[in-house]
């Protein structure tokens, strides 16, 4: 049998089509002699062996460290959205959201740290900070993604942890002429049907054409795809520990939950993407491209079942049971003044994302030694987020004019660690009992952001072919960023009680139905389910009154002929506002082509330099005193607020960040790199809106505080990144060690003699304490607190191990079996301070897993296509979300995926697919396993349908 050796860039190139332009390159670097030509036996690869030979070249070839996963991947795999395929990269874990990836963490660096683009430009979110929620983003219409690890100064700055570069389709690089691709999927999840209202069943569905015309100078694409899927869980969940307390009389206090949540969670998620792209190439040194791309994604979800609060303060304890000073069981009993109460919880949350994408990218060859790429590109995203509560309370009679609470609340509970707790609740009974339940409270509160960033840049390239300098990029990009969030609010009701001061709201029989807990949480009590839709048409004649933005008038609609209550609600004044961010940067970047030791080096060097320009909208607490500039700012229903002054504040700064990326090529199948640079990741643009509260003394000393601040600068690090690789026949193994050198986090401190008024706030140069003296004393600066950049960094190091092999000379029908796996161990001296499971603790930083293993086992033939693919990560810290976000600490995870495949044809491919193979639950935790976080259930997901491509 004749052998050969094929670079794994002219065998996924064979395989794949590419240009003869390109081979004839890859020829002319690497001849062959007459002998070998003799010898070359072409080895046909498709499918999935064939994608992981494409990402392995383009991580060969590539100029920085990078992870990619090629277009054969994401077209191959049932994926719901791209983070589930990114997932499957070395050193890349995620956060599951209701069960599935949403938010990526890269080399023990949570998703704020992440910075991502599409087709090269930047991407805003739709969740109020900078990282994207992948989610959004459907596989089917991504082409390629890439995860760089190492950055240079061509890329945008932004990304302490990496960059997620997302691509669609280029039409003109395509061999066929015209292609079409049809994608339908039916979905089920196995544990909705313990889930009252839970849909079982999904679909998605997917189009796509690709198509050149004129002469192959046209290149035209469209894409569409639509998700609908259950959204179904049951859940656990242990609220922090907010109150201490000296149960014991030994002088120290021992630390009380909030409660906690039992509950059911459903809904349904739609999502509907689109694509076009027109590409224009009239000869071959000009093109020009404009790219489409829409995501709706919409989510209708609701949350049942009850919420247990102890209030702690005022409750009587007694047993209690305790893990070291924290207690985790007891009894809890409510007290003649005291809160203890158990609320049933009918809410339903609705959140509307949108993300739109567009942009025009002119490139020009102006020579054979110079090239300038022009691209202009607007990003937006909106998402409009309604919490609707529905509380409801145990009444004595519930059917009586007047209700009255039912004070007999006894709750006895002990904590089981990472398994559901044992409870006993002695109004258990009444939560399915209409003639005692009563609704309390109804209140929606939505949340409405929008983020924009209009970008246009300009690079040019010269080539220049000196002994140590192949070429010279430069280039300059500028960006303006806009972001707003508005909070409103409708309230009726109050939380601990039955306002007497309004008509009550009474439950009938046709709007209930009793809902029972199965399966693992068949022993908790069951509930009333109440129809929202019919209830609130009952209790709003005229329809649900219309949340505001309000000073805390209440609004002045009625409810049954009866005004609404008047709520206290200035915090949705106070929690929105706008911030603009304008950054400049430019930079320049020489391209290595040497040697070293006669062996060839290759690489980068360059620095990027970033000017920033960021300010936000701010209100001022200076209690309604007109010399500090107090004004009359009106709310929505037309309330006038005196005590606040309006101003924008800010600051700009400029960021130089060098990079150098080396590669050694020590043989034709081994290669040696090293990457070192600068980087930075700007805080969560909501971060930076200002909300400020300050008072002048009687001496004139100026002293304030602000939750966030539009001060904060970037986070910064050094990093530096050495990796061997080897690459043979049908194969690949990497060997990589990383460390990053964090300079600051954010965290709330004091900025003594902060300067208030150059920082644009209103004060005056002078006051007049005494109003008989009458005279004025001079202001000086004093202390502010808000968030701040601390300079107590600290390293995030690790090691990266990884192994691709197709086993092609296995014999017969085990030729097409082939392994991929990897290793992540990542440490950090930084460590965070977390006083939310009672007695202050620390913790790892956000997203750290020390140990993240990926492990892929496939087998191709004949048509067959199936695969297992398995992602550990060991404990980290995230957040868990209750009544409030929380940071917890998230047990290990191991999460097993199944996908079968068979192409009938060369048209028609039947796939079948299970997510989460073993059920694999979210577990988290307050500090220590005895002190129970989260406990969600999700369920298996199935997948069956086909492709149809021609």
């Amino acid at each position: 049998m004749t052998m050969f050796r094929l670079s794994l860039l002219s065998l996924a190139m064979l395989t794949a089509g590419a240009s003869s332009q390109v081979l004839a390159q890859q020829q002319q670097n690497n001849p062959t002699t007459p002998e070998e030509e003799a010898e070359i036996e072409v080895i046909q690869v498709r499918g999935f062996a064939q994608s992981l030979f494409r990402s392995l070249d383009t991580k060969r070839f590539g100029d920085v460290v990078s992870e990619t996963i090629s277009a054969d991947d994401l077209g191959a795999l049932p994926d719901v959205s791209i983070a589930d395929a990114l997932t499957r990269l070395p050193g890349i874990s995620a956060v599951r959201t209701g069960g599935q990836a949403a938010e990526i963490n890269i080399r023990g660096m949570s998703g704020g740290f992440v910075f991502s683009t599409l087709n090269g430009r930047e991407q805003v979110s739709t969740s109020g900070k900078r990282n994207i929620e992948f989610d959004q983003y459907p596989s089917e219409l991504i082409n390629s993604a890439a995860v760089y690890k190492s950055p240079k100064a061509s890329l945008i700055e932004g990304g302490v942890a990496g960059t997620v570069e997302l691509q669609t389709a280029s039409v003109l690089s395509n061999q066929q002429q015209h292609t079409f691709t049809a994608n339908l999927r039916g979905m089920f999840n196995d544990r909705a049907n313990e889930v009252p209202d839970g849909e079982e069943v999904g679909h998605r569905f997917s189009l796509s054409y690709q198509g050149k015309y004129l002469d192959d100078t046209l290149g035209v694409a469209l894409g569409y795809a639509r998700l609908y899927q259950p959204s179904v869980a049951t859940q656990f969940i242990g609220l922090a520990y907010n109150v201490s307390r000296d149960l014991d009389n030994n002088t120290t206090p021992e630390y009380i939950s909030e409660g906690f949540e039992i509950q059911h969670l459903g809904g349904e998620e739609t999502r509907n993407g689109y694509l076009a792209s027109l590409e224009w190439q009239p000869h071959d040194a000009f093109s020009l491209k404009g790219d489409v791309f829409i995501s709706q994604f919409d989510k209708e979800a609701f949350a049942r079942g009850f919420r247990v609060k102890f209030e702690g303060a005022t409750a009587a304890i007694t047993n209690p049971i305790y893990n070291g000073s924290s207690v985790i069981g007891g009894n809890i009993g409510r007290t003649r003044n005291g809160f203890t109460r158990v609320e049933v919880v009918n809410d339903d949350n609705r959140d509307y994302d949108e993300v739109h994408s567009y942009g025009v990218k002119a490139d020009w060859d102006i020579n054979d030694k110079i090239n300038l790429v022009f691209d202009v590109s607007h990003s937006r995203a909106s998402s409009d987020f309604r919490n609707g509560l529905l509380w409801s309370l145990v009444a004595q009679d519930a059917t009586l004019a007047t209700p009255v609470l039912d004070p007999n609340v006894s709750i006895n509970y002990q904590l089981n660690g990472l398994n559901l707790p044992a409870i006993g609740l002695s109004q258990a009974a009444a939560f399915s009992d209409i003639n005692r339940l009563m609704v309390s409270k109804y209140g929606i509160y939505p949340f409405v952001n929008s983020d924009e960033v209009n970008a246009a840049r300009l690079d040019l390239s010269f080539d220049l072919e000196l002994p140590l300098v192949r070429s010279v990029e430069m280039g300059v990009r500028y960006s303006a960023r806009r972001y707003s969030n508005d909070r409103s609010v409708f309230e009726y009701g109050s939380d601990g009680a039955f306002l007497t001061s309004q008509p009550p709201l009474r439950l009938t029989q046709d709007m209930v139905k009793v809902v029972n807990f199965k399966g693992d949480f068949a022993a908790y009590p069951s509930y009333l389910a109440i129809d929202l839709d019919k209830a609130l048409a009952a209790w709003f004649p005229q329809g649900v009154p219309s949340p505001v933005q309000s000073w805390g008038a209440g609004n002045p609609d009625v409810i049954n002929g009866n005004p609404s209550s008047n709520v206290n609600t200035p915090w949705s004044v106070l929690e929105s506002g706008k911030v603009y961010e304008d950054v400049l940067a430019s930079y320049v970047m020489l391209n290595l082509d040497t040697e070293l030791f006669s062996l060839p080096l290759t690489g980068n060097l360059g620095v990027r330099r970033v000017t920033t320009d960021q300010s936000a909208t701010n209100l001022s607490d200076v209690g309604g005193d007109p010399l500090r500039g107090a004004q009359n700012i009106a709310d929505d229903v037309g309330l006038i607020n005196t005590r606040y002054a309006f101003d924008i504040v800010g600051e700009k700064y400029t960021k130089h960040l060098p990079s150098l990326n080396l590669n050694l090529a020590l043989t034709d199948e081994w290669q040696l790199r090293f990457a070192s640079a600068k980087v930075i990741s700007r805080a969560p643009i909501n971060r930076l809106a200002s909300v400020t509260s300050f008072n002048i003394s009687d001496t004139g000393e100026i002293t304030g505080n602000s939750s966030n601040s539009p001060f904060l600068r970037p986070f910064e690090a050094n990093q530096y990144d050495v990796s061997l690789e080897y690459y043979f026949g049908a194969g690949a193994v990497a060997f990589a060690l990383f460390y990053k050198d964090i300079q600051s986090f954010i965290q709330d401190d004091v900025l003594p003699e902060f300067d208030f008024k150059a920082a644009g706030f209103p004060v005056p140069d002078f006051i007049i304490p005494d109003i008989e003296s009458g005279v004025p004393v001079a202001t000086r600066n004093g202390s502010l607190f808000t968030a701040v950049n601390n300079s107590n960094g600290g390293y995030i190091r690790g090691a990266e191990i990884a192994w691709t092999q197709v086993f092609k000379e296995l014999p017969g029908i085990w030729s097409g079996l082939g392994a991929q796996l990897s290793y992540s161990y990542t440490e950090s001296e930084v460590s965070l301070i977390n006083s939310l499971g009672g007695e202050p603790f620390e913790t790892s930083f956000e997203g750290l897993s020390k140990n993240v293993v990926n492990a892929t086992a496939f087998w191709e033939y004949e048509g067959i296509d199936t695969r297992i693919n398995a992602r550990y990560r060991s404990p980290f810290v995230s957040s868990q979300v209750g009544i409030n976000e929380q940071i917890t600490n998230f047990d290990s995870e191991l999460v097993l995926d199944f996908q079968f495949g068979y192409q009938f044809n060369d048209n028609l491919k039947m796939l079948f697919q299970v997510n989460n193979l073993t059920d694999e639950p979210t577990k988290s935790y307050f500090g220590q396993q005895a002190m129970t976080g989260t406990l969600q259930y999700f369920g298996r997901q199935y997948f069956l349908g086909a492709v149809y491509s021609f």
